[in-house]
């Protein structure tokens, strides 16, 4: 009875682990939605020649970001640690390793390693030639 446990236990682990077919091509889902965490539409911006720009943000423990906003729509996924993020006036939320999300625009905010371990966080900002991905508040 126990070995049978064990490979059930093990059997949903590999199927919760294994890629999905999205129309007969393997991925992995991370995000699908029109809206940011803060409840935000995005917007795209309508000037300028489009333009992804990728980066991986690494936070020592402890380390925090600087206070600011986007001008342009940012796909977050949280590849290592966790971050908590202050929201100015809308309060407090923790990513975790494998969490996805399209980041607030309009609302003032700050990231902080809160974990034990360095956070690495994959960024992609989906804007435009002239329009700043970031927007130092202070």
């Amino acid at each position: 009875m126990r070995l049978v446990t064990l490979a059930l236990g093990a059997l949903m682990i590999g199927l919760a682990a294994a890629p999905v077919l999205a129309d007969g091509y393997p991925a992995i889902p991370l995000f699908t939605g029109s809206k940011t965490v803060m409840d935000e539409e995005i917007a795209w911006p309508t000037s300028g020649k489009a333009r992804v720009n990728a980066l991986i943000v690494v936070l020592a423990p402890g380390e925090k970001t600087v206070v600011h906003k986007h001008g342009v729509p940012t796909f977050i996924h949280v590849l290592e640690g966790e971050v908590t993020v202050d929201y100015e006036g809308h309060g407090t939320r923790t990513y975790h390793q494998g969490e996805s999300f399209l980041e607030a625009m309009d609302v003032s905010h700050a990231g902080m390693n809160t974990g034990k371990v360095p956070v690495k966080i994959l960024a992609v900002y989906m804007g435009a030639d002239g329009i700043k991905d970031v927007i130092k508040q202070r």
